[in-house]
């Protein structure tokens, strides 16, 4: 399944160059997303703005990765990254980390990597 598209938008690179206006990569807040994070619209769409932009909101209504928002937009996460910059700027949109921590500076929960290690050794 293809991402939307529309007849005037440039094929392959091109397209990417004018998508992010020629960003390489996203800065400030959006640095630290990774594929797991959770984009959460805060805003709806509204006119002028740019198709792609206009598809994140509408489909982070609810809950969703960076990494199946980039499946169903059909777009790389480097490129994703970049038009998340701008609505993370704009505040249009929050980004989330998937587990909340359960206590600031403390590593990951040793008692469900237990499990999870208990439940591969079973395999």
């Amino acid at each position: 399944m293809s991402g939307p598209s529309r007849p005037t938008d440039p094929p392959g690179l091109e397209r990417y160059y004018v998508l992010t206006g020629g960003r390489s990569g996203p800065g400030g807040s959006a640095s630290t997303l990774d594929v797991a994070t959770l984009i959460i619209s805060r805003a709806a769409a509204e006119p002028g703005l740019q198709h792609e932009h206009e598809e994140i909101l509408r489909r982070c209504r609810d809950p969703l990765s960076v990494a199946e928002l980039g499946a169903h937009l059909g777009l790389p996460f480097n490129i994703l990254a970049v038009l998340l910059a701008d609505l993370l700027d704009a505040g249009r949109v929050e980004a989330r980390d998937p587990i909340p921590a359960s206590g600031a500076g403390r590593g990951p929960d040793i008692a469900l990597l237990e499990e999870v290690l208990s439940g591969l050794q079973r395999l």
